[in-house]
C-alpha cells in the first residue's frame, strides 16, 4: 500500500476483529461485521472520509453498533437453535504441551483471558448493552463518554451496565490452577477417557462439573447439559465407543489447554475446559461443523 491513509485504515482490521469476536463469540460473524464496517467506510465520498477526524474511532463505533444490533437479534435466533449454543472456539497453530508460543488463526485474534471459553460463556449471559459496555470499557479501555455514543445511553447508565457485567464476571470466577497444571489435568482427562477409566475421570472432575455440547442440530450432540461427577464420567466412558478410528489431539483452545477429536484428518469436536481448584469444572464440546471452520487446516 502506497496510500498512508489507506494503510492506516486497514491497520485497524485486527483491532476490529478482536473487538467483534469478543462481542459476538463467533469469528465468522466478527469477520462479517468488519467487512460491513469497511464497506460503509468506502461507501462514503473522499470528502466525507476526510471530514472524519479520527477514522479509527469511527470504525470502532460502526463495528460496535453493528455488533450491538446482531446481539439484539441473536436472542430470537437462539430460541430456534437446536440444543445448547457455545461460542465458536479459536485454535492456536502450535500444541500447548510443547511450551511454544503460537499465532492465533491467521494472526487475527489476540488470545488472552478475555477470550477463554469460560469468559465468553459468561459474556453470552449478559444483555447486549451490558456486553458492549463492558467489553468496550473494561477490555478495550474506551471512556464511558464514547461508550455512551455507541450504546445510546448516558455515560452514567453505561457505567452501571459495565458494573453489572463486572459483577457477573466476578461471581463466575474461582481459583484456578497454574497453566502447567491445567495442561496436566486435560492430559489426565484424555488418558482416562481413552482408557474408559471411570474412577480416574471421577478423580479429576469437580463435584459440580457441567458438560455442555453444541451440535447445532447438524450433528449428533447431547441436547441438555450433564451435571455432576458421576454423570459426566459415565457419559464420557460411553463416548469411548465412538472414538474408534479417531484421534484425540492436545491443542490450545481460546488460549487454554483443550482437546480436538479428528477423524481422517477432519476436526469433528473441539473441547474447551474450565477449572476450579485442582479439578476440571466445565467441559464445552463444540461439534457444530459451522463453528469449526478455523480448525479445518
Amino acid at each position: 500500500m502506497t496510500d498512508p491513509g489507506l494503510s492506516a485504515i486497514m491497520s485497524e482490521r485486527r483491532q476490529l476483529i478482536n473487538l467483534a469476536y469478543r462481542l459476538l463469540g463467533s469469528l465468522a460473524d466478527a469477520e462479517d461485521v468488519v467487512q460491513e464496517t469497511y464497506a460503509r467506510w468506502y461507501a462514503m465520498t473522499p470528502a466525507d472520509q476526510q471530514a472524519i477526524d479520527n477514522p479509527a474511532a469511527w470504525l470502532t463505533r460502526v463495528a460496535s453498533r453493528i455488533c450491538l444490533d446482531q446481539l439484539r437479534s441473536a436472542r430470537a435466533r437462539r430460541e430456534r437453535y437446536v440444543g445448547e449454543w457455545i461460542p465458536e472456539p479459536l485454535p492456536e497453530s502450535t500444541e500447548w504441551h510443547t511450551g511454544q508460543g503460537g499465532a492465533d488463526p491467521a494472526d487475527r485474534v489476540t488470545l488472552d483471558e478475555s477470550v477463554n471459553m469460560a469468559f465468553l460463556v459468561v459474556l453470552d449471559s449478559m444483555t447486549p448493552a451490558e456486553r458492549v459496555a463492558f467489553i468496550l470499557h473494561d477490555v478495550f479501555r474506551y471512556p464511558f463518554a464514547e461508550v455512551a455514543e455507541i450504546v445510546g445511553r448516558t455515560p452514567a447508565a453505561c457505567r452501571q451496565l459495565a458494573s453489572s457485567a463486572r459483577r457477573r464476571i466476578d461471581a463466575s470466577q474461582s481459583p484456578t490452577p497454574p497453566s502447567a497444571r491445567r495442561a496436566e489435568l486435560v492430559r489426565e482427562f484424555k488418558a482416562a477417557w481413552e482408557a474408559t477409566d471411570i474412577q480416574a475421570l471421577v478423580g479429576i472432575l469437580d463435584p459440580d462439573i457441567t458438560a455442555v455440547a453444541d451440535g447445532g442440530g447438524i450433528v449428533q450432540a447431547m441436547l441438555e447439559p450433564v451435571h455432576g461427577t458421576d454423570q459426566v464420567a459415565r457419559y464420557f466412558s460411553k463416548l469411548t465407543l465412538v472414538l474408534h478410528g479417531r484421534t484425540i489431539l492436545e491443542r490450545t483452545v481460546n488460549g487454554q489447554p483443550g482437546l480436538v477429536v479428528q477423524y481422517e484428518g477432519v476436526t469433528e469436536t473441539v473441547f474447551a475446559f474450565g477449572f476450579t481448584g485442582e479439578r476440571i469444572s466445565n467441559i464445552w464440546a463444540v461439534r457444530n461443523p459451522e463453528k469449526l471452520h478455523p480448525w479445518t487446516s
